[in-house]
């Protein structure tokens, strides 16, 4: 398993960071490779990613989610296999760090490559820098979840 750790400090307040990152269906806007999130439920999520030309669907369910501190999850079926956990970290009272840490277990030639090249790596330093492009020039959130999940 191969663990990618990435952090950015936005420009708006906590709260809309969460918010944000709550719109699943928007990630195609900021994440290279996801061509598809389709939420299913308040805690599942139905992935459609095109990376190095290879397409993969996956599942995701919500194992932890604590409105403006995190949301963790984990792959439930499909092509991938990850676990990872995004943490807001108030900076001030209008600046947020997101912490990204994921645990993903490279499948097949060209995923095994791209983790051991660093491309993993640095397609999601690419991706948490175009989510900071993507909140600060929105200026606020598309719209929001604060329910909570608890482990369990």
């Amino acid at each position: 398993m191969s663990t990618v750790k990435e952090s950015v400090d936005v420009d708006v307040p906590v709260r809309t960071a969460y918010n944000q990152w709550t719109q699943f269906e928007e990630f195609p806007k900021f994440m290279e490779g996801v061509e598809e999130v389709r939420q299913i439920d308040d805690v599942h999520n139905h992935w459609t990613t095109k990376i190095g030309g290879v397409r993969r669907e996956f599942d995701t369910e919500i194992v932890d989610q604590l409105p403006d501190e995190r949301i963790a999850w984990r792959t439930t079926g499909g092509d991938t296999n990850q676990m990872g956990m995004v943490r807001f970290r108030p900076l001030d009272a209008t600046h947020t760090r997101v912490e990204l840490v994921m645990d993903v277990e490279p499948v097949g030639v060209a995923e095994k490559a791209a983790a051991m090249t660093g491309t993993i790596d640095r397609r999601v330093k690419g991706d948490m820098r175009r989510f900071k492009e993507f909140i600060e020039e929105r200026g606020g959130e598309s719209g929001s979840w604060r329910g909570r999940v608890t482990p369990g």
